[in-house]
């Protein structure tokens, strides 16, 4: 038997239930904010999440309006379901307070997002000395036309004026919500794969296993696995 039969057999011993991992995915949808996945995934598969659904309806506004680049409504919502979710993180408060610069700047309004960064961004470093050197690179954005970036543009410039940003500031909110609720803010899924990606290095020939086994790509097969969206995830269901 070769050493990839070898491999298969002892994973075919291996016996996961199918609860088991119908919780894990119902985890996911959970956490990534896919409640009409969740809805019919629970009818099909008879999982009772661990969160009240509609309490998922929040979270889904809150991300909607940031991938809209409408900091003002996310915020709005988050403190009516808690206002100690900005008040206790710094961070957070700050990369949202840097979105609506952001989006001030994208929509040319260059008076006002200088206004809004002298007003709101420079006193959260002042108060928080470790947001100084986002500040600074904040505050660098000015010097750059977001109408045509340039290659010679810094890479944390270039991420910042991306609408990918809106999806990060997104997800850092997602999570401290989760947070706020005594829910993980990491779905199992990811942590599980985390965990499997670093049990591949210790085990394999550049870790203290040293042992040559055929190993899988877990991010590409997530990545082909998962959904990306609820579109994406109710596509998945039906």
């Amino acid at each position: 038997m070769g050493a990839q039969d070898e491999w298969d057999a002892r994973l075919a011993q291996v016996r996961i239930s199918k609860e088991d991992l119908d919780r894990l995915v119902m985890d996911y949808f959970v956490v990534e904010g896919h409640k009409d996945a969740a809805e019919a995934f629970s009818a099909e598969s008879g999982i009772v999440p661990d969160m009240d659904l509609p309490s998922m309806e929040v979270r889904i506004a809150t991300r909607d309006a940031l991938l809209q680049g409408d900091v003002v409504a996310a915020m709005e919502i988050t403190n009516e379901l808690n206002p100690e979710i900005l008040d206790t993180s710094p961070l957070l408060f700050f990369h949202m307070q840097q979105l609506r610069m952001i989006e001030l700047l994208r929509s040319e309004e260059l008076d006002e997002a200088l206004l809004f960064a002298s007003e709101h961004l420079a006193p959260l470093g002042e108060e928080h000395p470790h947001l100084l050197s986002e500040l600074e690179q904040t505050m660098s954005l000015f010097v750059f036309d977001m109408r045509s970036p340039t290659p010679a543009m810094p890479a944390y410039a270039a991420e910042l004026y991306d609408t990918e940003y809106r999806k990060r500031v997104a997800e850092e909110l997602n999570a401290a919500i989760l947070a706020s609720q005594s829910y993980s803010p990491t779905a199992r899924l990811a942590r599980l794969a985390h965990l499997f990606s670093y049990g591949q290095q210790l085990l394999g020939p550049d870790g203290p296993g040293k042992t040559d086994f055929p190993r899988l790509d877990l991010a590409g097969l997530l990545s082909r696995s998962l959904p990306n969206s609820r579109e994406e995830a109710m596509t998945t269901e039906e």
